[in-house]
């Protein structure tokens, strides 16, 4: 496990490339040519991580081929690209080099979870999942970090957590693949509704009741592909849910909070360059349901005011309308 090979010039990518370097050698492939150029002359990436010092011993590419001789690869790319990439991989990395798979979601139009997509396309690859509570700034920045790192090898887990592991970023091993996907998935989704909640004035009171019943509806989904309970309450689970309904820095959240304050979806996009995984999911997250008949509606009601138009203020409204239960 000495050569890393990090595919994905975005913020995330960046910041897992230089954990990375200090550890020994890194290559980052980014498509973008001035990311490539700033991270191999001037050891940073303004562009996505402005004002952090990268280490001088991380070197970038834009050939994807450049990576063929790395032991383990860290596809760092959004939920909706994977398959694209995996596609990529399998014509330009042809070694059996494990892939640890960073994104965020579930597929829109299979509904499939991101090692269920690399499975198909790449058989037999060893896989990892990283997930977990992590802003790319301040991993970068060295700030204290835990995240999950799900493996259902053992070993190659073990190694992997090694490599990745430094004094400020703990990744806490799980065999739990399922499970880990399914909250870095869902707290997207329930971020964007607690950003509504912040930009409608809804007050605190909201935002926590609809961070624990969206944790329940999190939990719902995942027992019901095969995830377990500790894992949706752990790092992967609750904790990523806290920190992207509560951080400023979560895309998902501001996204929310913009359309709460009455700004449509087209706007905000418009006027950014990285991705908010949760519109997607949202989609997917309804196609899901519907097929495996799961009661989501916190995220069913995001779905429509992403997707369906629904104004906000009735779509609120008829969740405050719905029965009292047991919890």
């Amino acid at each position: 496990m000495k050569r890393l090979g990090i595919i994905g010039g975005g913020a995330w990518g960046t910041a897992l490339a230089a954990l990375s370097a200090e550890q020994g050698d890194t290559l980052l492939w980014a498509r973008n040519a001035d990311v490539v150029a700033s991270v191999n002359q001037q050891h940073a990436n303004p562009l996505y991580l402005p004002g952090i010092a990268l280490p001088q011993s991380l070197r970038a590419t834009a050939e994807l081929a450049a990576l063929k001789d790395c032991d383990a690869l860290v596809l760092a790319v959004p939920a909706q690209t994977l398959r694209h990439f995996a596609r990529e991989i399998w014509t330009k990395l042809p070694s059996h080099a494990p892939i640890v798979i960073t994104a965020k979601g579930i597929e829109i139009d299979s509904g499939k979870l991101p090692g269920d997509i690399l499975q198909e396309i790449l058989p037999n690859r060893p896989l990892a999942i990283l997930t977990g509570p992590t802003f790319a700034a301040e991993v970068a920045r060295g700030l204290p970090t835990a995240a999950t790192l799900a493996c259902t090898d053992a070993t190659l887990g073990a190694a992997l957590v090694q490599r990745l592991g430094r004094p400020t970023f703990r990744p806490y091993l799980s065999d739990d693949v399922t499970g880990a996907q399914i909250g870095g998935a869902v707290k997207n989704v329930l971020a964007i509704a607690c950003g509504i909640v912040v930009g409608r004035k809804l007050g605190d009171n909201a935002r926590a009741a609809l961070i624990t019943r969206g944790l329940a509806e999190m939990t719902r989904l995942g027992l019901k592909l095969g995830g377990r309970p500790e894992t949706l309450m752990g790092l992967s689970g609750l904790g990523d849910l806290v920190l992207t309904c509560s951080g400023a820095q979560s895309r998902n959240l501001s996204l929310g909070t913009a359309l709460g304050e009455g700004k449509s979806l087209a706007e905000i996009q418009a006027g950014r360059r990285s991705v908010a995984e949760g519109v997607f999911t949202a989609k997917a997250l309804h196609h899901l349901c519907a097929r495996l008949e799961i009661d989501m509606p916190i995220a069913a009601a995001v779905h429509a005011i992403l997707h369906d138009n629904a104004a906000i203020d009735q779509t609120i409204a008829a969740l405050l309308a719905r029965p009292l239960k047991t919890e």
